[in-house]
């Protein structure tokens, strides 16, 4: 969807768009409006009589937050739901949020990682997962439509607020890590928030482990000192500063800290790739499961292997990796972005349990994270990206299909393209106005090869 000449996102993710041209008070008030009518019509288990659905409402810390927390507010208000605002905190805090207060459900106002014109808004189920496709089709239809239950005026209901989540999610996090193991390695990291939204969830945990803290950016000012997304050419301040001042770790959070990089002790950017496989390797047992999207890499699957484990691959979206951890019993899952979710916290992505459950991988090896990171068999992985033209889009499985049809072929979420010792995968954005091309293999050469390979299979440009 298109508004005066920009983009508006409207996906799995929920929905995102260009302060001021795309994305107004009166878009966010409707979606607002829409999601809560949503919620009168899907109550919550043990809520289906007539009482008012409970919504927790959090925002990351950008500058447009305020504006359009108070537009969405007084959309789900319209529709007769109790607000119960949560400040300033990460998209997983606003889940566990949600859950102490029994809410219906949970919105957070965040663009993630996308730069700070960008905002959005992010609806979460009674359970904390984000509501699957057929739930999000629902909530869209009645956006375009307009099919709202508004409430009169004696149906109304006074906002509240909720200061304390941070401290909440920080708990949680604590109860499922050694911490007196942590706190005996005596380690130190050094902690990128980015100005967002999960810089006192961060100093809280590391406190409480015993961490000592060298943090960048903490104040949740909005005012992003660097490209928000953490890659590496992102994070060269935090890799100089962790090596500089002989820190364990680095650590790199989005703007909604729903997202962790990783820094090892040199200074060397480990990435996003590795959170997941590192949880993984310090978490996964015989027997278990571990659900990874379509675009992460195979690191975990080499892992899983070697303790007897299995990998659910699921399409790309937390919903939908949270759904595959739900239908396969699988505690532990996440994607290759930098995102874990321990489904005993939450069911969204969580870097704060992931710093924990690093944290406690060193404590417990009692090597270094570079050491560590050798256990792990090494790929290259490349991710690509081109303009989305709606007609590629059609043909794509066809074209791909007919390309590569030797090899592996999963539909599930575009096409991924599997050999034994590669894949490739190609799909559109959930989140931007964009196709995604990601490529993994031994070396970046090949990795780079099979791009290219598809770009010339769909004459991308």
């Amino acid at each position: 969807m298109t508004t005066n000449n920009a983009p508006l996102m409207l996906s799995i993710s929920g929905m995102r768009g260009l302060v001021g041209k795309s994305l107004t008070p009166t878009v966010a008030a409707r979606f607002g409006a829409a999601f809560g009518s949503w919620l009168w019509a899907n109550r919550r288990p043990g809520n289906e009589d007539n009482a008012a659905p409970v919504v927790a409402l959090g925002r990351d810390s950008r500058q447009s937050g305020p504006m359009i927390e108070a537009a969405v507010a007084s959309g789900l208000a319209s529709t007769g739901c109790k607000v119960i605002r949560v400040g300033i905190l990460s998209t997983p805090g606003v889940a566990i949020a949600a859950n102490h207060l029994s809410a219906d459900g949970g919105m957070v106002i965040t663009a993630s990682h996308n730069p700070f014109p960008w905002n959005g808004v992010k609806p979460l189920r009674h359970d904390g997962v984000a509501p699957p496709p057929e739930d999000s089709a629902n909530i869209i239809e009645r956006f375009h439509n307009n099919d709202f239950k508004y409430a009169e005026v004696d149906g109304l209901i006074r906002f509240e607020d909720f200061p304390t989540g941070d401290k909440h999610h920080v708990d949680e996090v604590l109860a499922l890590v050694d911490v007196d193991l942590i706190k005996s390695a005596n380690l130190s990291a050094t902690v990128d928030s980015v100005h967002g939204a999960g810089g006192d969830e961060a100093r809280h945990l590391l406190h409480a482990l015993g961490v000592k803290l060298h943090h960048l950016y903490a104040a949740p000012t909005g005012d992003f000192p660097h490209i928000p997304e953490p890659t590496k050419e992102n994070l060269v301040e935090l890799s100089e500063q962790t090596a500089k001042l002989g820190a364990d770790v680095g650590f790199a959070q989005d703007p909604d800290a729903d997202r962790l990089a990783i820094v090892d002790e040199n200074g060397t950017y480990i990435g996003e790739e590795y959170t997941l496989a590192l949880c993984a390797l310090h978490k996964l047992g015989q027997g278990q499961s571990v659900a990874a999207n379509l675009s992460t890499s195979r690191m975990v699957d080499d892992i899983a292997a070697n303790v007897g484990g299995k990998v659910i691959r699921t399409p790309v979206g937390e919903a939908n990796v949270t759904q595959g951890m739900r239908d396969n019993n699988a505690t532990l899952g996440g994607e290759g972005n930098g995102g874990i979710i321990d489904n005993r916290i939450s069911q969204v992505r969580d870097s704060i349990i992931g710093m924990a459950y690093i944290l406690e991988l060193i404590a417990a090896r009692k090597q270094p994270l570079s050491e560590i990171v050798k256990d792990i068999p090494a790929y290259a992985i490349v991710k690509d990206k081109a303009g989305v033209d709606p007609e590629v889009l059609k043909t794509m499985p066809d074209k791909m299909q007919a390309a590569f049809a030797e090899q592996r072929i999963d539909l599930q979420d575009g096409v991924r393209i599997d050999w034994e010792d590669k894949w490739v995968h190609v799909r559109p954005s959930n989140t931007e106005p964009i196709i995604r091309v990601i490529a993994e293999a031994s070396d970046e050469a090949q990795a780079k090869e099979l791009v290219q390979q598809v770009r010339d299979v769909l004459g991308l440009v």
